[in-house]
């Protein structure tokens, strides 16, 4: 026994012995710890991780197989049209133009020429025929474009999103849509072929002008059908889609053809093309003239997108009774149009005496150009800005029979000279404006402070940027014609204010009201005693002064005002309730 256990004692002593000599290959129990522990949570993220993965991609084929399952059949795609008509009254309840959506023929995929597929797949979406809906390396790269430093993620959409998008949901930006639209765009690629999407979508994607489907667009631009779209023509079309109203061939050729470039150039680089055929130049391309577009579409532009705000969401088929009078419309369309100087353009507004907009002319010929120069135009308005100066005056308590000099003065290194470099001395501040003298405007300006003169013009609804040196008591601000027709008209109306507007009501076929224009409250700008002050300045400068062109047989108010060079030319004025603005001058000047 005692053998046994000295044999067993001298065995723990070798193993301790071997045990001491090796005790720095084998790490501590804490270094086993920590490095277990980091192996531990990477395997436990990796297993989470593809456990939520796999879950997530259950969820997204479950959601996608039943959307697929509920998507109306072929036939029935096929019958569905989107958009909404509109029809336009005037103020008399008349008709005066019936806007929506207009359909050509519907091509099958054979007869949809191969190169507008191609236009469209190579500007839309170049991968298209390799994605499942989404496309997935487009989404990545938006993604990482949005971490290295965009602040909003933006991904483009594929022409299968698109075409969900147009069937089935509205155009807010929100997460949800993109979600539901990814959804929806994976069912369809589920539910229907390539070529199928791709007929759905070139047969029903708008192209601007009311035109929906490329036949529509084909007729609209070119005249004919698009069975015989050339490449150039089909370049034209596809680079619609992005923006229709920007791109529009009728509206702004230049950008349609810099637009279509772009899409031969993608077109080219993809191998959809040849070289040879990519030189092909858009802008030989034969437009079809526009007869059905007119005057009154000015002022269609620019009142129909207050409907995005007046109304909720509707695509249900409307009427919108308008402040219009066509008569108005047809005198001042016509006025515009013989009057204007070769090679120039002129803008009108005429507004009633509650803000109602009563004629808008925005160019002499709506079919050349649709910019509307009442509305978005920016001009300088010469001696018309010295309506301000002159209210400014009235309210620091100068009246129209008070005394002023005419003469030579220098004001901070600016010296204004008068029309003609005559001063007239001692004169009253009624005849002073009569005879738009610039001197007494530059010295009254000086004197109630021309940020007083600024912050009067902005009390009257002048909203574009205003200066505060001398010489803007001429009018070196520039000015939209509607704000000026809006701040001369409140002079009319007693110094209250007035908000224009273009809608009175808005009703579905069946006469329900859907929206109906209440007036607001006015707010007194001026003491009335300062607008009777500044109507009788105005009334002379017409009976008298530079205005006098503009006599009716009835007294008229008003104010010319010209820029140098006669770059600009002015008349703002009012005659029993109706303030009419008029501006004529040349887009390059």
């Amino acid at each position: 026994m005692a053998e046994r256990g000295s044999r067993r004692a001298a065995a723990e002593a070798q193993r301790r012995r071997q045990s001491g000599k090796r005790p720095s290959s084998r790490p501590s129990g804490k270094g086993r710890t920590e490095r277990s522990g980091w192996r531990l949570w990477l395997r436990r993220l990796m297993v989470w991780g593809g456990a939520a993965a796999l879950v997530g991609a259950l969820f997204l084929g479950l959601a996608v197989a039943f959307a697929a399952r509920s998507l109306p059949s072929y036939s029935a795609l096929k019958a569905t049209q989107p958009g909404q008509t509109i029809v336009v009254r005037a103020r008399d309840g008349s008709e005066i133009v019936e806007l929506g959506p207009s359909y050509g023929k519907w091509l099958d995929r054979n007869q949809i020429p191969q190169v507008m597929k191609d236009a469209m797949v190579s500007v839309e979406d170049r991968r298209f025929y390799s994605h499942p809906g989404v496309d997935p390396i487009g989404l990545a790269r938006a993604v990482y474009v949005w971490i290295t430093g965009d602040k909003r993620l933006q991904a483009t959409s594929t022409i299968t999103q698109q075409l969900a998008r147009n069937l089935f949901l509205n155009s807010n930006r929100s997460f949800d849509r993109k979600l539901r639209e990814g959804i929806l765009a994976m069912a369809l690629e589920a539910k229907f072929s390539k070529q199928q999407i791709l007929e759905l979508y070139l047969n029903k994607v708008y192209f601007g002008g009311g035109a929906y489907g490329v036949d529509s667009a084909s007729r609209k631009f070119f005249s004919h059908d698009a069975t015989h779209l050339s490449t150039a023509e089909a370049a034209i079309i596809a680079g619609l889609v992005k923006a229709p109203s920007r791109f529009s061939p009728t509206a702004d050729v230049d950008a349609a053809v810099d637009r279509a470039n772009v899409v031969l150039s993608l077109m080219r680089q993809q191998g959809r093309i040849s070289a040879s055929e990519a030189e092909v130049d858009p802008s030989a391309v034969k437009l079809k003239k526009d007869e059905s577009q007119n005057s009154v579409r000015y002022f269609t532009d620019w009142a129909l997108p207050q409907l995005d705000i007046l109304l909720p969401e509707t695509t249900e088929p409307i009427e919108v009774w308008t402040t219009l009078d066509t008569g108005m419309q047809q005198a001042a369309a016509t006025s515009i149009k013989a009057n204007v100087p070769g090679g120039a353009q002129g803008a009108l507004v005429s507004m009633d005496r509650d803000g109602a907009i009563l004629a808008m002319v925005g160019g002499t010929d709506y079919v050349t150009t649709n910019y509307n120069r009442a509305t978005e135009a920016l001009r300088q308005p010469g001696s018309a800005w010295k309506l301000f100066v002159y209210l400014a005056a009235l309210e620091a308590g100068y009246t129209p029979e008070d005394t002023v000099k005419d003469v030579p003065v220098t004001i901070d290194g600016w010296s204004p000279r008068n029309d003609g470099r005559s001063y007239a001395g001692e004169i009253n501040v009624r005849t002073a404006f009569a005879y738009s003298k610039n001197t007494v405007a530059a010295q009254l300006g000086n004197e109630v402070g021309f940020g007083t003169v600024a912050s009067m013009a902005r009390r009257f609804g002048i909203s574009t940027p205003i200066s505060t040196y001398p010489a803007m008591v001429l009018g070196s601000s520039e000015v939209r014609v509607i704000d000026m027709t809006r701040a001369f008209a409140e002079v009319g109306a007693g110094g209250n204010s007035l908000e224009p507007y273009g809608i009175v009501k808005v009703t579905t076929n069946d006469g329900e009201v859907l929206y109906r224009h209440e007036a607001k409250n006015p707010t007194r700008l001026v003491p009335d005693y300062v607008a009777a002050g500044m109507t009788d300045l105005l009334q002379t400068a017409v009976s008298t002064g530079t205005g006098r062109a503009a006599q009716i047989g009835r007294p008229v108010a008003g104010k010319t005002g010209t820029t140098s060079s006669n770059k600009d030319g002015w008349f703002l004025g009012f005659s029993s309730g109706i303030t009419t603005g008029v501006w004529m001058g040349r887009d390059d000047a």
